[in-house]
This record gives structure tokens, sequence and C-alpha cells, in this order.
């Protein structure tokens, strides 16, 4: 075999089939047979007409099974079962490597994005961008874990909620329907925060304690009138919806948003002065702290809401996720 499927963005920004010369990983990388890969958002910031010569492989929420190795790579054997990220992997001697910031590594390529993806047969991969899987999880059920699972689980860590704190999830989807599961796995009163009661009966069956109708009550308001939110994550892409829940928060609270939008979150410095709340973001993280993601799901039965597609069938299942409709994530399999 010298030759592997995948699937590119074409120059109009459609996804088509297309082959790659499968060679041996570099130094530092290993070389994976993909057997699953998520299908998230994110994707779309490749996903979109270029001028380039060759397209770009998308997805970064990828698991397989490791074929070969690179010169230097080490704890790593063919056979492993791995997955990688959104970020591909730190250099470790950059600046930021070098102050142990290895998010922020400035040499760090972006799966799907800046690299080749999982869409495909097979993916190269930097050692340190590598995630072991538990035996416990299925591939297709891993793959959503590395981003939209981690993306959540390292939210919810750094807010650091007491046992019975409230947490707010704002947005049952993609993330939030995650988000509701880890909240209820660390022991904390949990908050559902969406529009309509469609989603409450799911809501409820996935851990939240309350459900808050954005659409019939202020959710700011409602927040405070179950004492206030000691941790919010924010999973909704929208500024504007995410402003009415500033004044939700308790004293000494932290309001995460992980839902990307370029819309401004509105805050006035009174209420950041005397709410004496944080508003920050959270970006994924680590390749260490994805495995310690994937064995705390692992262990306390959280799992993600699938659709599953064939990587052949790559562009109904980017198509389906864009839609909204999906629930909860879309996968494409080997």
């Amino acid at each position: 075999m010298t030759q592997y499927n995948a699937i590119e963005v074409a120059h109009d920004g459609s996804l088509q089939p297309t082959t790659r010369e499968l060679i041996e990983p570099p130094p530092g990388h290993v070389r994976m047979r993909v057997e699953a890969c998520g299908i998230c958002h994110s994707d779309s910031v490749a996903i979109h007409p270029h001028e380039d010569e060759i397209g770009r492989v998308p997805g970064h929420e990828v698991v397989g099974r490791i074929d070969a190795l690179g010169v230097g790579v080490t704890k790593w054997a063919v056979g492993d079962r791995a997955g990688v990220g959104f970020l591909g992997g730190h250099c470790g001697i950059c600046d930021e490597c070098r102050r142990g910031n290895f998010v922020a590594c400035t040499d760090q390529p972006m799966t799907g994005i800046s690299v080749d993806g999982g869409y495909a047969e097979y993916i190269y991969a930097r050692q340190s961008g590598l995630v072991a899987i538990p035996d416990g999880l299925s591939s297709v059920e891993a793959a959503p874990l590395l981003c939209a699972g981690f993306t959540v689980y390292n939210a919810l860590a750094k807010g650091a909620p007491a046992p019975r704190d409230l947490v707010a999830v704002q947005g049952i989807g993609g993330l939030g329907h995650l988000a509701l599961q880890y909240a209820k796995a660390l022991g904390a009163d949990v908050a559902a925060i969406a529009r309509g009661t469609k989603k409450e009966p799911l809501a409820r069956e996935l851990g939240a304690d309350h459900y808050i109708d954005s659409a019939m009550a202020d959710p700011g308001d409602a927040l405070r009138d179950l004492g206030g939110a000691g941790v919010l994550v924010a999973t909704a892409a929208s500024g504007t919806s995410m402003s009415p829940l500033v004044k939700g928060m308790r004293q000494g609270g932290r309001f995460i948003a992980v839902g990307a939008s370029f819309e401004p979150v509105s805050v006035s410095t009174m209420d950041l002065i005397f709410g004496g709340f944080t508003l920050e973001g959270s970006l994924t993280g680590r390749s260490i702290e994805n495995e310690d993601n994937l064995k705390f799901a692992e262990r306390n039965g959280i799992r993600p809401m699938v659709e599953n597609y064939p990587l052949t069938d790559a562009p109904s299942g980017y198509a389906r996720m864009l839609s909204n409709e999906a629930r909860f994530r879309v996968v494409l399999s080997a």
C-alpha cells in the first residue's frame, strides 16, 4: 500500500475525496491508522473557499492505532491505541514551553488546520500531542471527548467547584450535553440553561438538578434565585446569550466561556467590582490533562451522544453538524 484515502477541502470550500502518499513518520512523530474522527464546529476554520494548491484534510478529534514510529519516539509502541486533539503537540523548546506553558507553545500544530487531520485513513502526529485511550471507551465514544469533552472538563477543572456548588451550564448541545455529565460526576448542584422546554427531559437525564428556560425567565435572575453560580460554563456560541448570565454569578464565582463567537460578552465594571467574580475563556489543554479527562469519563460513565457516518460520507456528516440538528456529535469511522 503506497497511498491512503482522505477527504480534503476543495478550492470552493466543498469536501472531496483525495489520496495521500503513505510515508514513514518524521522524527518525533507517529503514524496512526484512523478508527474514528469527530466532526467539530471548529472544523469550519479549515473548510472554506481557498486558493491553496492542495486542500487541507480537516478533523481534530482523532482516535486510531499506531502502525509506525518515527525516529526518537519513546513510550509509544506499534499497536497502541492513541488519540490527538486540536493542539497537536508542543515543541518543548520555545519560550512558552520553557516556562511550562505548553498550551501556548508557539510551534504547536493545530490538527486539521495547520496540518492534515483525521478525515482520513491515516494521520501523522507529534508524540507530545498523543493521548492514551482507555480500554473502556470505544474509538467512536472517545473521539468527541478529545475536544468537546476535554474543553468542558478543563473548564470545570479551572473552575474547581466544591461538592454541591451550583454549576450552571448554558447551552445543551455538543458541548453542553457533556458538561452536564461532567458537572454531575463532580458532585455539583447542576443547573441547565437553554431556550424552550424541549431539552428539559434530556438535561435532567444527563444530570441537571434545575432547568432554566431562558425564553420564559431572565436566566441571570433565575440563577441568582438559586443562590448564584459558583461556576458557569457558557457553551453556546453567542456572546449575546451569555451576557444576561453575568448577574447570576455568586461572589467569587468563575464565568468560563468555551462557546467560540466573535460577539462580545457585555459586562460592566460595576458587575466585576461588586460581583467579585472572574470572567475568562478556556482552550482545551495539555495532552496529559486530556488523558486525565478520558480516565475520568471512563470511570464515571460519561459518554457523548453521537451520529455515526462513514469516512466516504464526510460531506453529509459535516452538513449535518452545521445544521444544528445533530444529537449531538457527528463522528466519522473507518
